[in-house]
């Protein structure tokens, strides 16, 4: 057992993710297929989500290298989760049930009963996971977005 109390079958050890570690996180991410990256995942706009969201982002290691990543927040009400990668060289040994499992326990912690997350729809890998995991697809819903043009922060 790991010192979070999961047993570490996969040699990979689940930390809070901290803004030291986004370099490689952000080089883990722009490796992984069916994760959009975009000014919103700069350095300092994931040190802002971080700091409002403590403790719920998480990452995974194995010795050193940073093997998978996920963002997890919510807004008192909704939470969610943004960009999990797992390296595929780690992926079908549960170190992403377990990064998801992790966000879920800290969000149902905060008091939040519904998470959300938004995932392209030609992702039909992170789809299948994320059905594998009993995530529900809505047809009922859809996104519609506006830019704002650059963050003041």
């Amino acid at each position: 057992m790991n010192p979070d109390g999961i047993d570490d079958a996969a040699g990979v050890d689940i930390r809070p993710f901290s803004i030291e570690a986004y370099d490689p996180v952000l080089a883990l991410w722009q490796q992984c297929e069916g994760v959009g990256l975009s000014q919103a995942d700069s350095r300092q706009a994931i040190q802002a989500y971080l700091h409002r969201n403590p403790g719920m982002s998480l990452i995974a290691c194995a010795g050193d290298a940073v093997v998978g990543a996920i963002l997890c927040g919510h807004d008192g009400r909704r939470g969610y989760i943004h960009h999990l990668a797992v390296a595929p060289a780690y992926r079908r040994r549960g170190v992403g049930r377990r990064l998801v499992e992790r966000c879920l326990a800290g969000l149902r912690q905060a008091g939040v009963d519904k998470c959300h997350i938004f995932i392209f729809n030609d992702n039909h890998a992170g789809i299948a996971f994320w059905k594998a995991m009993e995530w529900t697809p809505r047809s009922d819903i859809g996104v519609i977005s506006k830019d704002l043009g650059p963050s003041v922060r």
